[in-house]
């Protein structure tokens, strides 16, 4: 643990984003810019606050931890934190990782809303049709009057639900870790999941990736899904077994819409590029206009309360050097 000397003397905040370009950051500490460059920006045993560089993978950012030494906190711009998780034990007892709750809300529910849409309404189908300048009207599946579940519902997942609103779906059941009530209805346990599958047209993963949902969606999983079920992705990969799906997008029983999968990268030459009823995007659903307005505010109100003294917001673990973390 730092002396209280170390703590006044160590003060700098590792920022992916230049901090001049965001306004409002507290006096007190010493800003320095580092986004995955091979040099650091300076010697990372005087971080106090590290901002982990985004999408740049768990290697690079997990590259400095073992030499910050007095980082009381790891902030991601990443709603999920499976891939810090590793760098806990490199971090000193109390520090901090957070993750960025709330930031990608809007990006990646709109993204879902557009993984459901374009599928059942058969778009990739068609651009295929005007790439090759055929004309090829057909009837799709509408999401008016179809059932959605949703596994996962934290602030992505409401998220996603505010955008389902207006679509006249017939329902929406939800999923998470534990039962709940909410303004629109029960928010179902993870033990239920076996008895709402079924009735679902549309299942929408939004969970993040934990030892508890490593592989939830199976063999068992998808034989209860409905025959001509949807199934979207823009969670993590690795919550999906892709073999188990291969085999339900080979038979033609199940479709599917994935922005995330596994592995990933999707290796050129990999079943799932040419799957059938399989739609890809390459991991999109935070990167878009709405990211960096809302990583800026994120990370200047978390560098306020820094500053200030206050609890931070996000707290997803604490490191004990102890032994546990």
């Amino acid at each position: 643990m730092a002396t209280a000397d170390q703590r006044t003397e160590a003060h700098d905040v590792w920022l992916p984003i230049p901090p001049d370009e965001i306004e409002g950051l507290p006096a007190g500490l010493r800003y320095l810019h580092w986004d995955a460059g091979l040099d650091f920006p300076a010697d990372p045993g005087r971080c106090v606050f590290y901002a982990v560089p985004y999408m740049k993978g768990a290697e690079v950012s997990l590259r400095p931890l073992s030499r910050m030494s007095r980082v009381r906190v790891v902030q991601t711009l990443t709603a999920g934190v499976d891939d810090m998780l590793p760098g806990l034990s490199r971090m000193p007892s109390g520090a901090h990782l957070c993750n960025a709750r709330g930031l990608h809300d809007a990006s990646t529910a709109e993204l879902a809303l557009t993984l459901i849409l374009a599928a059942l309404r058969g778009v990739p189908d068609f651009v295929r049709s005007q790439d090759a300048g055929e004309w090829r009207p057909d009837v799709r599946p509408a999401l008016a009057d179809k059932s959605v579940l949703i596994v996962g519902y934290g602030s992505i997942g409401s998220a996603i639900e505010d955008r389902l609103t207006p679509f006249e779906c017939a329902r929406v059941a939800r999923i998470a870790r534990t039962a709940r009530d909410t303004v629109r209805g029960p928010v179902h346990p993870l033990s239920d999941l076996s008895a709402l599958l079924p009735d679902a047209d549309v299942v929408v993963l939004a969970a993040p990736l934990t030892e508890a949902t490593r592989g939830l969606v199976g063999g068992d999983f998808l034989a209860r899904m409905k025959d001509g079920a949807l199934l979207v992705n823009i969670a993590r990969g690795g919550i999906v077994d892709t073999a188990a799906l291969l085999t339900e997008l080979r038979s033609g029983r199940l479709r599917a819409a994935l922005d995330v999968t596994d592995p990933e990268p999707l290796p050129a030459g990999h079943p799932l590029w040419h799957a059938p009823g399989v739609l890809l995007t390459p991991h999109v659903g935070g990167p878009s206009s709405a990211f960096l307005p809302r990583a800026k505010r994120l990370l200047r109100d978390q560098l306020t309360l820094f500053a200030a003294r206050e609890p931070l917001r996000n707290v997803v673990a604490t490191a004990d050097r102890s032994g546990r973390e």
